[in-house]
């Protein structure tokens, strides 16, 4: 009888899960039935497909020059546009942030104001799990609606101009998908960090819109007037020039959204050869034509580290926060 019942114990471990797995579960539950996520959600597709429908419209041109082995048809379903509506990678670029910021802008203090926070951390669990669960069920949940549109786009690449995707676009667009994942993931890590930092939801989602617009809006004016006084005269060199425009190019790449325009651009477009001004020595020797896959990567690697990097920066304040912070009972 001893044995049957230290049986019966063990399994019942075993079937028992894991806190943290079971925090990610209610997470992903509470984002998924959630009116604002379905809002923005259903927001993105319809404006992606707006898009996505322009760039079916004019995808003619695309199938004609694909039958001489000129186009990537499938890659302009992501970057073309008629100028009535931005491509699909434009509309990532501008409500991608929206929705990092709107998973994450009361991912802790709302918790917090609820009184839910205290009695998760008076259980047996790690104090980490809390932040970590949060962080993680974003992600998958931000992962499959990502890669859910690309497949959707692709479908109706398919459906509409009868021709399948090479392996090279397949894999051109699905490094596309990651790259958006990256870039909305830095956006929720900062909407997490100030859901740490500020006790009220509204506090927190003001803070994300300010910096939203001032990344997006008022840093370009900045490096405006920063270039107008740092242009050269008429009589610079050559090499004065250069370096002046990459000096500009610098301070744009210091933005999250111009790292994701440089990676999406390259790997989406075949033909850019450089992010930089180009030279007369650099252009002399080269064959016209598009790049291979692992070529475009790499010109794009320090945009994708840039995007890596700003990524972990904002997550590990996040949790340093949240491990220093005092949470009281209500």
């Amino acid at each position: 009888m001893k044995k049957m019942y230290s049986n019966q114990e063990g399994m019942a471990g075993e079937r028992a899960i894991h806190p943290f797995r079971a925090m990610v579960n209610k997470e992903i539950s509470d984002y998924v039935r959630s009116w604002r996520f379905l809002i923005l959600l259903v927001l993105v597709f319809l404006t992606c497909l707006g898009s996505v429908s322009v760039s079916i419209a004019n995808i003619d041109e695309a199938v004609k020059a694909n039958a001489t082995g000129d186009s990537f048809v499938f890659l302009r379903l992501f970057t073309a546009s008629d100028g009535t509506l931005p491509s699909f990678f434009v509309f990532i670029s501008f409500l991608g942030p929206l929705l990092g910021l709107i998973m994450g802008f009361d991912a802790i203090n709302a918790e917090e104001n609820r009184g839910t926070l205290s009695r998760i951390l008076s259980q047996p669990v790690h104090r980490d799990y809390v932040i970590n669960a949060k962080f993680t069920a974003a992600i998958i949940v931000l992962t499959v609606m990502m890669f859910s549109l690309g497949f959707l786009v692709m479908g109706a690449g398919l459906i509409a101009t009868g021709i399948p995707p090479t392996a090279d676009e397949f894999l051109r667009i699905v490094f596309f998908i990651i790259i958006g994942i990256l870039y909305i993931s830095f956006w929720l890590n900062l909407s997490i960090f100030f859901s740490v930092k500020f006790r009220q939801p509204a506090t927190s989602a003001l803070a994300g819109i300010a910096t939203w617009l001032f990344l997006t809006v008022f840093y370009s004016i900045l490096v405006s007037l920063i270039a107008k006084a740092a242009q050269p005269s008429a009589n610079a060199s050559a090499g004065q020039v250069a370096a002046y425009q990459e000096l500009v190019m610098n301070l744009f790449r210091v933005l999250p959204g111009q790292l994701f325009s440089d990676a999406t651009t390259t790997v989406l477009v075949p033909t850019v050869r450089s992010l930089g001004p180009l030279t007369v020595e650099k252009i002399y020797g080269t064959i016209p034509g598009s790049l291979p896959l692992g070529q475009s990567l790499l010109i794009v690697w320090p945009q994708i580290t840039g995007l890596v990097a700003a990524t972990v920066i904002c997550f590990v304040l996040s949790y340093v926060s949240f491990m220093k912070r005092e949470v009281r009972s209500r």
